[in-house]
């Protein structure tokens, strides 16, 4: 029989671990703080399904690295006005509108129930564009957004460059047969590609941009990888004629897009035009959530941990 503090003389005594203690303790896991403003993912391109699925998949993982955060989806091309807050897809001057009031609402219901609230203060919201670089237009219209808006509201960087894009282009191209999983796995895939073409949107910032994660999938890849740009009549053609005049036999393009950033019919143009196949677009690759909110964090200032590399 088992005494009121432990098992019976003879077996095992569950104790609790010990916790680790220097370099190698565990971090306490990160919570929002209280108050926090909002997280508001600005989603380009023409509202869909699809695009709403993305997103919203985003916005899990971004919840599961930070728990208690409060985020939104808003998109570029949605519903404004009065209707936004009631819309499939709200646009994101509506739904950063939205936050705005629901911030006052609260300080004011508080007010009135005895309790002595300062004004709100900061932001309302930090608004991370749905964007894997710098799309000068895209951006314009994020900008003109937040200016729409009755919120105060913050423009967190874009998700990229960064090494885990560099990493999720691997994968993609792995998926698609046209790059080894794993480099120190001596398989042969017979479809591997040995020359890469990242395309992107935005010109020739975002190329430049594109530029600095290729070279990390470069590295990954041991094969050359340039960027070019699907929106810039000529470049990917141009790109491909120098990939092959420089040794390259058989190309594969992998596009540096989440997705609905990019206009439908884009990249099969671009695969006609390089004569090449491609990967499939980044989409709801896992790295997305944590990139966001680690955008999130540093457009407040607030250490959350390092995004792993």
């Amino acid at each position: 029989m088992s005494s009121p503090t432990g098992p019976a003389n003879g077996l095992p005594v569950r104790m609790p671990r010990p916790r680790q203690t220097g370099r190698h303790r565990r971090p306490e896991p990160a919570v929002a703080p209280e108050g926090a403003p909002a997280l508001v993912l600005a989603v380009p391109g023409a509202p869909s399904a699809a695009s709403r699925g993305l997103a919203e998949e985003i916005i899990s993982i971004g919840r599961s690295e930070l728990p208690g955060l409060d985020a939104r989806i808003g998109y570029l091309e949605g519903v404004d006005g009065e209707d936004a807050a009631r819309a499939e897809f709200p646009s994101l001057s509506g739904v950063l509108t939205a936050v705005a009031n629901e911030r006052a609402a609260r300080a004011e219901f508080a007010r009135a129930a005895g309790h002595d609230v300062p004004a709100p203060t900061g932001p309302d919201a930090v608004v991370v564009p749905l964007l894997a670089g710098p799309d000068g237009g895209l951006l314009r219209r994020v900008r003109q957004a937040l200016m729409d808006s009755s919120a105060a509201a913050e423009l967190a960087d874009v998700l990229g460059p960064h090494p885990l894009l560099a990493e999720g282009l691997h994968v993609r191209l792995s998926e698609a047969g046209l790059a080894r999983a794993d480099r120190a796995r001596l398989f042969t895939v017979a479809t591997a590609a040995d020359g890469i073409i990242l395309a992107t949107t935005g010109g020739e910032e975002a190329v430049q941009a594109a530029g600095i994660t290729g070279m990390l999938l470069a590295a990954r890849l041991a094969v050359p990888v340039m960027a070019a740009a699907l929106d810039q009549e000529g470049s990917v053609a141009a790109v491909a004629a120098e990939l092959r005049g420089s040794g390259s036999a058989q190309l594969a393009l992998a596009p540096y897009l989440i997705g609905p950033e990019a206009a439908e019919g884009l990249l099969d143009s671009a695969c006609k035009e390089a004569d090449c196949a491609t990967a499939e677009v980044l989409g709801a690759y896992p790295a997305l959530g944590k990139l966001a909110v680690a955008q999130y964090s540093a457009a407040l200032g607030i250490t959350l941990g390092a995004v792993s590399q």
